[in-house]
This record gives C-alpha cells, sequence and structure tokens, in this order.
C-alpha cells in the first residue's frame, strides 16, 4: 500500500485545507494510506475519511516560552520524527513555511518532498530569508505542483522539469445549478472579507453603478476575516447611505443557491493563487467581470470575452464598465456565463484527482529523484 502525508498548519476552513482534505479523502478511498501531519488544531475545521490518520507535528507543551529561532527548530525536528515513524512515499507540504520545513525534515531520509505554492509567490516568496531557503532547500525537492504557470515561473530555474501545473477541484455541488427564469437585479460576490479582495473596489464602484442602474443592489457573502476589511465596507455604505442597495450578506453553507439567484458576478482580488470563489461562480455559469489579478489565477481558467471579462487590477473605472456592460448586454451575459460553466470539464473533482495521482505516482516511482 502506497503511503502519501500532507504537511500544513491545520484544517480550518481555507482553500488549501479544503484542496488537502479532499484529496486525503479521495487517496484514502483509493486504498492508499494517508497521514495529514498539522501544526494545530482549530475550529470549524473539515471532516476527514475514517481512514486518514491525523497526526501532531506542532509545538509541545512548553515550547511557546522558547525563542522564536528554536521554535523553528523545533518543528523541523517534530516532522522529521514524523517522517522517520511513518516513513510516507512522499510528503507533500501545503503552506509556504511548510515547504521549508518538509524539506529540511526530509533532508536525510529517502523521501521525495513535492512542495506546494498556493499563493502569489511575489510578495510572499521574495523576502531575504525566502531567497535563501528557496536556493538552498528547493532544488532538493523531487517536484512541485502549482495553481498557475506564474507561479511556476517565479520559482525559474529551482522548480522547474520536475513541476506540473494542477488546478483546484471544484465542489460538485456548484455543477449543474438552476437558475431562476427572472434573475434578482443584482451583481454578488463571495470570499471572506479580507484586504487583498479588494471589496472596497467593489463597493464603491457599485454606488457608481447604482446611479446609473438604481433598481440593482450589491449582495456579498462572506465572513469577516477581522482585519478591519468590514469596518471599510461599513465606511462606504454609510457614507453613500447605500445600506438598501449594498448588503454584507455574512457567510452562508448554500451558495449554490444564492449566488444563481443574481445577474452579474463581480471578482476584484488585487492578487490571489488560484481563487476558489472564481472557479465557483464559473461553475455556476455566472457572467463574471474579475480582475486580472497576478500570479494569474483568473487568466489560468478565464478568456476575456470568451467565458467572462477580464479587467486590470485596482481599476474602479473598469469595474463601473464591465458591470454596467453585463447588466446592460443580456445576450452577452448569457454567453459569457454558459461558457464559463465548462470549468466543469477540466476542474471536477475526478479529473484533478486523477492528475495528483498520475504525478504522485511518478514521483514515488522516483521519475524525479531528490536533488
Amino acid at each position: 500500500m502506497k503511503k502519501i502525508a500532507f504537511h500544513l498548519n491545520c484544517l480550518c476552513q481555507g482553500g488549501a485545507e479544503r484542496v488537502v482534505s479532499n484529496l486525503a479523502n479521495q487517496f484514502a478511498q483509493e486504498g492508499y494510506k494517508v497521514y495529514i501531519a498539522t501544526e494545530w488544531y482549530d475550529k470549524d475545521e473539515f471532516e476527514l475519511d475514517e481512514r486518514v490518520t491525523r497526526v501532531h507535528v506542532g509545538l509541545r507543551e512548553g515550547d511557546e516560552k522558547k525563542n522564536r529561532i528554536t521554535k523553528f527548530f523545533l518543528r523541523v525536528k517534530y516532522l522529521k520524527e514524523f517522517v522517520k515513524e511513518y516513513q510516507p512515499d512522499v510528503l507533500i507540504p501545503f503552506a509556504h513555511r511548510a515547504n521549508y520545513r518538509a524539506l529540511m525534515a526530509a533532508g536525510n531520509t529517502n523521501v521525495p518532498v513535492i512542495v506546494c505554492c498556493r499563493t502569489d509567490p511575489t510578495g510572499h516568496y521574495d523576502h531575504f530569508s525566502d531567497k535563501v531557503q528557496i536556493k538552498w532547500l528547493f532544488p532538493k525537492a523531487s517536484g512541485a505542483v502549482f495553481q498557475t504557470t506564474g507561479q511556476r515561473e517565479f520559482f525559474k530555474p529551482h522548480l522547474q522539469n520536475n513541476s506540473t501545473v494542477i488546478l483546484n477541484p471544484i465542489n460538485p455541488k456548484y455543477f449543474g445549478v438552476e437558475h431562476p427564469e427572472v434573475p434578482e437585479k443584482s451583481v454578488v460576490h463571495h470570499a471572506r472579507l479580507i484586504d487583498f479582495k479588494n471589496q472596497p473596489m467593489l463597493c464603491r464602484a457599485f454606488v457608481r453603478v447604482h446611479e446609473k442602474h438604481p433598481d440593482y443592489v450589491l449582495k456579498i457573502y462572506g465572513p469577516d476575516s477581522h482585519d478591519g476589511t468590514k469596518e471599510i465596507l461599513d465606511s462606504i455604505i454609510e457614507e453613500n447611505n447605500a445600506q438598501d442597495y449594498i448588503l454584507l450578506m455574512g457567510g452562508s453553507d448554500e451558495l449554490e443557491k444564492e449566488i444563481p439567484k443574481g445577474e452579474v458576478y463581480a471578482f476584484t482580488s488585487d492578487w490571489e493563487g488560484l481563487p476558489n470563489s472564481l472557479l465557483e461562480a464559473m461553475a455556476m455559469g455566472m457572467p463574471i467581470v474579475a480582475t486580472d489579478c497576478p500570479c494569474g489565477g483568473p487568466r489560468t481558467v478565464m478568456r476575456n470575452e470568451e467565458n467572462g471579462l477580464l479587467i486590470p487590477i485596482k481599476d474602479e473605472d473598469a469595474v463601473v464598465e464591465g458591470l454596467c456592460r453585463l447588466i446592460e448586454d443580456k445576450e452577452l451575459a448569457k454567453r459569457l456565463g454558459k461558457e464559463a460553466a465548462r470549468i466543469e470539464e477540466i476542474a471536477n473533482g475526478k479529473a484533478i484527482f486523477e492528475q495528483w495521482r498520475d504525478y504522485l505516482d511518478r514521483v514515488i516511482a522516483g521519475e524525479f529523484p531528490k536533488g
């Protein structure tokens, strides 16, 4: 039985955590022995198949009192102990610092490591300490999985020939959803309220859209990340007396029912990895206005004027123009939404799992030996 191990911080509700949970469950169902080595336990975590073994590799009692450098090496030590005890056939870290820890922990073993980048590397992997660790550690990786070609290009030449690009799998509940014959006159958006999603720009833009189309409302679904973004949105709403037409809906477990009620979907992030919210909106057949944000997530799955409208980041005027265009041109909106829904063909769970399985099997077979 092949043994695979994922390593990340926790399994709380988030993009990387969702992908790991889904993959772990699928691999377990296919007969693999699956481990998930996490730093800590958190609230509201994804559920795991009972055949998946979760192992704590984070700091232990008394470790929190030690200095930062000591704690870093303790984390590596505990992960190394995990590798030695469970001897996985491959180790797959799914977070920034987890990549470094995994490569160090597996350094003197025969366990291959597949690093994963789940965000825009610019601004996250370009500090001095990152440059040192990437140059030192990444050539030791047996493989790498990226979400976009932009991510892969950033790490050139350290992770190229032995890497691959795999999309995030889309939850099947977003496929084949029903749209009302007469949709609500609304623009919809769903994502946690956080700075890099740039929901304030969306709200300011919609104030202008509403001036032209006063019968339309903006509905933003998503929980508060508590980084101050919600307070900014509240201020914009209050300053513009927009309480009746800019609505912060909070989180929802029934987005597959709520989002398709809308007429147009807006995505305004300044940067992303490969945004699940955008993939989900496409799967639901929504006509979309999306920022062409680095590191290329939207342009990986969208083609401007074919299955959505791509606009520059931080361009409020472009948001206004794009939303008004889709509100006013129903035929264009219908065509773009229909084409967007075809994302199901390449990002369904089965297709994505098979890509992961085939790639891991190649690594386990030694096709990409450790550097």
